[in-house]
């Protein structure tokens, strides 16, 4: 999902999220149906700038929808505050939209609650076919095994934004390919009230984001095959300590981002503040802000040594928004047909050109549009060196525990607290008491 969010998950609890069974949006007739075909329901979540940013660009393409089908799309976009909390909140009560839009992260999580339509081979042949989609965003579409929960809508990479002017006159010549050399440049960087990195260190979903690629360079992971807790192995220890030590000991990012939760890093790399930021599609939220794209270039997440790639070289995770459809919709012939048209290649141009995003539909990904040198590193991150979060039932109960305990990390190294490895593993130790299986 787009970490620009504050975590919706610090709410939800593991009884409300598995109470769920075949319940859902749209109706409560125990199945979906054709009740109400000129209607949709359609819950958006907030990827522009604000909320209205999201209904102008939405808007038109869902009259153009209804103009082709006859069916009128009421839609709702969504604080990422908020989003998840609701849905759950749907799934028990019945009562929710007819389509939505869900963070990747989510797919398993939701799936396991049984209210979300699997798109099972019949489903997929509707909207043209599985085989029209890239292989990293089904990745993040359900757990292992199973039908997918939802189909990819928009996808996204974490890239290193970098400023040149402050690069130039501080006498660095090219991005830091390594976090040692991240760590060295941003020390030359941070000086004059300015620092070298932004972080949102009290977004728990940004902090797993970071975390799980830093500890998937460590060859560590956060479950086991089975799918249980592991939060305290050596290599994602390891992890969590280098990260919360960009700011603890590396002195690169600034005490006061501990409290950063919803994009004020984005605002300080684009007012030039800080001199470089982890972030994922940022293109259009810096234009959004007045910074030229000539003022800063793109280049791939750093790795521990050598170059980007699969296992320990993975510098991203897959990150992205799916569109699902709630089982008991009261139109699920024209939800369909709105999967159809919101993942059709003309509107999958339109919509993540819009949002600084990649299309998950291989024939849209290879327009032209989309052949920037920005979306060049995107698309190469995602096809080469990216790795989708675990796609596990307890994922959202994880990102609340572990997100939290780097965030109190964060904290405690704004403080001037020493972050330690005794540290890092005793808050560890309690995101796992927290999970539900530890």
């Amino acid at each position: 999902m787009r970490s620009i969010r504050a975590a919706a998950v610090g709410a939800v609890t593991l009884s409300l999220a598995l109470a769920a069974t075949a319940c859902g949006g749209g109706s409560s007739n125990g199945g979906g149906s054709n009740d109400s075909p000129k209607t949709l329901t359609y819950w958006a979540s907030n990827q522009g700038a604000s909320i209205e940013v999201d209904k102008k660009v939405l808007q038109p393409e869902l009259d153009k929808f209804e103009k082709q089908t006859g069916i009128k799309v009421k839609l709702e976009v969504v604080p990422w505050s908020d989003l998840l909390n609701r849905i759950l909140t749907a799934t028990t009560s019945g009562q929710g939209p007819d389509v939505l839009n869900i963070g990747n992260t989510w797919s398993a999580s939701l799936q396991a609650t049984g209210a979300l339509l699997p798109w099972d081979a019949k489903n997929f042949a509707k909207i043209g076919g599985r085989d029209r989609f890239v292989d990293s965003a089904l990745g993040s579409t359900g757990a292992e095994g199973k039908d997918p929960s939802a189909v990819p809508l928009y996808s996204m990479a974490y890239a290193l934004y970098y400023n040149k002017k402050m690069f130039a006159e501080a006498g660095i010549d090219q991005p830091p390919a390594t976090w040692a050399e991240l760590a060295a440049d941003g020390k030359k960087l941070s000086k004059d009230g300015k620092w070298g990195l932004g972080a949102e260190g009290s977004n728990p979903s940004e902090n797993i984001h970071h975390v799980f690629v830093f500890a998937q360079q460590h060859g560590a992971d956060f479950f086991t095959a089975d799918g249980k807790p592991d939060f305290t192995s050596d290599g994602v220890v390891t992890a969590v300590k280098q990260y919360v030590d960009l700011m603890a000991k590396d002195k690169v990012i600034a005490p006061g981002n501990a409290e950063y939760a919803q994009n004020q890093s984005v605002s300080d790399f684009a007012k030039g503040r800080t001199a470089m930021l982890l972030w994922q599609s940022a293109s259009a939220n810096l234009t959004s802000q007045g910074m030229s794209e000539d003022d800063y270039g793109i280049a791939p997440v750093p790795v521990q040594s050598g170059t980007p790639g699969t296992g320990a070289q993975v510098n991203s995770m897959v990150a992205g928004i799916n569109l699902a459809v709630f089982k008991n919709t009261d139109n699920l012939d024209g939800a369909t047909k709105f999967v159809k048209f919101m993942t059709s290649d003309a509107e999958q141009k339109i919509l993540n050109t819009a949002y600084s995003s990649i299309p998950p539909v291989k024939t849209a990904q290879t327009d032209g549009a989309f052949n920037t040198p920005a979306n060049a590193v995107l698309k190469d991150t995602l096809a080469k060196s990216a790795a989708a979060l675990p796609q596990v039932a307890d994922e959202s109960q994880f990102e609340t525990a572990v997100g939290t305990a780097v965030k109190g990390l964060f904290a405690d190294a704004a403080a001037g607290r020493a972050i330690t490895t005794d540290s890092v593993k005793a808050a560890l130790e309690k995101a796992q008491q927290q999970m539900p299986a530890a």
